[in-house]
């Protein structure tokens, strides 16, 4: 895995500041857009899609992750997410579960300029896997 020094925070920021420009908030007009970095220096953008039906809005993660399968998968290293002010804005829990999927509990999430970042497994602490899906089952 990437080591923190090697992570592009400052262009993670603004790609997922330029993001915001693509998201569709006609409802709550909150944009979000996110940014991660993959295991293999890939970066990758997401924005939020609401709709009329409030349940199927799309947050700015779950387009980022179906942009990470769509352009062939891989592992997040590293996670930027901001609202339309540019300023970071914490995923909510369903997209930390989403995140720990493609990410794990050592991905890590900016929590901007002036602060060091989280891990997911501090976001979510004690989170279910693909990992317990075996082990879990009914004998």
């Amino acid at each position: 895995m990437s080591s923190l020094g090697k992570i592009p925070w400052p262009l993670l920021r603004e790609q997922a500041r330029s993001a915001t420009s693509r998201s569709y908030a006609p409802y709550s007009h909150v944009t979000v857009g996110a940014a991660g970095y993959t295991s293999n220096g890939e970066i990758i953008t997401g924005s939020n899609i609401e709709n009329a039906s409030y349940g199927l809005t799309l947050c700015a993660e779950c387009s980022l992750i179906s942009a990470l399968i769509g352009q062939g998968g891989g592992r997040l290293v590293a996670v930027a997410i901001v609202a339309g002010d540019g300023e970071p804005i914490a995923p909510c829990g369903r997209c930390r579960q989403l995140l720990f999927e493609h990410g794990g509990a050592e991905l890590l999430v900016d929590a901007g300029e002036t602060a060091a970042p989280h891990t997911l497994g501090a976001l979510l602490p004690e989170a279910f896997g693909p990992s317990d899906l075996g082990v879990r089952r009914t004998p």
